[in-house]
C-alpha cells in the first residue's frame, strides 16, 4: 500500500502541511496569540485534506471554494472589540493565509506554499520593527478620563489640557453622575507625548480617575 507512488504523494503533502503549520503556529504561540501552535497546524492540515477529497471527487473546486467560507467564520472569532480599537485582525488573517497555503499544498504546488511562508514569516517576524516605529511616531489610545467639573475646569478644558501635550484629541461619549463627570477619548499622538499625557494626568489634582 505504502508502495503505491499516489498514497506517498498524498501523505507527503499532509506531512508538509504539518511542518508548514508548525513553523506558522510556533511564531504565534511565542506571542501567545488565540490562534497558536496546534490551531494552525489543525487548519493548514485541515485545508490540503479538504483539497485533496475535492480533487479526488469532483475537479470543479466545489469543496475546496467551501474552506474559504469555513475559514472566514473562523478567523472572524479571532477578531474582538477592546473599547474603540479592534484587536485579533493579524490572527484572523493569518488563520486565513494558513488555510491558503494548505489549499496550495493541496494540489501539489509545493513552490507556492513554499513562496508564501516565507513572505508570511518575513512579515510576522521581520516588520515588527516597522510596526513599533510607526507607533513612537503615532499612535492611536483610547482614554476615560473622569473628573469634577468646576468653573475652572470642565470639558473645554480638559480638551485644552490634553492638547496641550502636542496630541490630537476627540470626545466620542460623555456621562455625568452626581459626583462627576466621565469622558471618553480618541487621543493621537507620539508614544512620548502620551506618556507626557499619562503623567500630567496623574500630577492634575481636577482629574478623579482616568483608563488608558
Amino acid at each position: 500500500m505504502l508502495n503505491n507512488p499516489l498514497i506517498i504523494d498524498e501523505l507527503t503533502k499532509l506531512f508538509v502541511a504539518l511542518i508548514v503549520g508548525a513553523v506558522i503556529g510556533a511564531e504565534r504561540e511565542y506571542k501567545s496569540k488565540a490562534a497558536g501552535f496546534r490551531t494552525v497546524i489543525l487548519i493548514t492540515v485541515g485545508s490540503t485534506l479538504f483539497t485533496m477529497i475535492s480533487n479526488l471527487i469532483s475537479n470543479d473546486g466545489r469543496i475546496a471554494s467551501n474552506i474559504v467560507t469555513g475559514i472566514g467564520f473562523l478567523g472572524a472569532g479571532a477578531i474582538f472589540r477592546e473599547g474603540m480599537n479592534v484587536k485579533g485582525l493579524t490572527t484572523a488573517t493569518t488563520i486565513w493565509i494558513s488555510a491558503a497555503i494548505g489549499m496550495a499544498i493541496g494540489i501539489g504546488k509545493y513552490e507556492f506554499a513554499l513562496a508564501a511562508l516565507v513572505i508570511v514569516m518575513i512579515v510576522l517576524l521581520s516588520f515588527t520593527w516597522i510596526q513599533k516605529l510607526i507607533e513612537r511616531t503615532n499612535k492611536i489610545e483610547t482614554y476615560t478620563i473622569s473628573f469634577i467639573k468646576s468653573n475652572e475646569f470642565d470639558f473645554d478644558e480638559l480638551l485644552k489640557f490634553i492638547e496641550k501635550q502636542n496630541l490630537n484629541v476627540s470626545i466620542s461619549k460623555k456621562i455625568k453622575t452626581q459626583s462627576m463627570h466621565t469622558g471618553i477619548f480618541s487621543i493621537q499622538g507620539s508614544k512620548h507625548n502620551h506618556e507626557n499625557l499619562t503623567k500630567a494626568l496623574y500630577e492634575t489634582e481636577y482629574i478623579i480617575e482616568f483608563e488608558v
